[in-house]
């Protein structure tokens, strides 16, 4: 997810250059704003805590969810933007919901006991970790790109 991290830095600096050439303007470029502040703060909270333990995990879990509820609130007026906002929105509970099922996993295979059935636990866990995981990192990784890269755009329009 350090694509991540790239865009939102593009997105940061496209976002100063719209608000300084649309300053009179101000209502697309402050919805536009307002919306990318929020996926950034929840694109810098997955880069701050990937590869955490299970507590961090359920707390980024929470965390996302927060921020989807966010964005969810936003009142915004575009037509464009509102589409964004939706999109954004289930990019976050797609994350967070599969946060949540590997921090779970990771739990039950912190607690299985040396034995045969503690092992088929853990490669159970393992497998629903890397299931949870790698299926939302797919995904979800590439439309929040997309969606980084349309808004980016949209909000560099005049």
């Amino acid at each position: 997810m350090s694509v991540l991290r790239k865009y939102t830095v593009i997105v940061s600096v496209s976002l100063s250059t719209v608000l300084l050439l649309n300053s009179c303007s101000g209502s697309k470029a402050s919805q536009c704003q307002r919306l990318i502040q929020l996926v950034n703060q929840g694109n810098s909270l997955i880069d701050k805590n990937k590869g955490q333990q299970v507590v961090t995990s359920v707390q980024l879990s929470k965390d996302l969810e927060v921020i989807t509820k966010s964005i969810q609130e936003l009142n915004l007026s575009d037509p464009k933007l509102k589409e964004f906002q939706s999109r954004f929105v289930a990019v976050f509970k797609n994350l967070s919901q599969a946060i949540a099922k590997a921090a779970k996993a990771l739990s039950v295979a912190k607690t299985a006991e040396a034995s045969p059935s503690g092992r088929e636990k853990l490669q159970t866990a393992r497998t629903e970790i890397d299931t949870a995981l790698t299926a939302a990192a797919k995904s979800t990784g590439k439309e929040s790109d997309n969606l980084v890269k349309q808004i980016n755009k949209y909000c560099s329009e005049p």
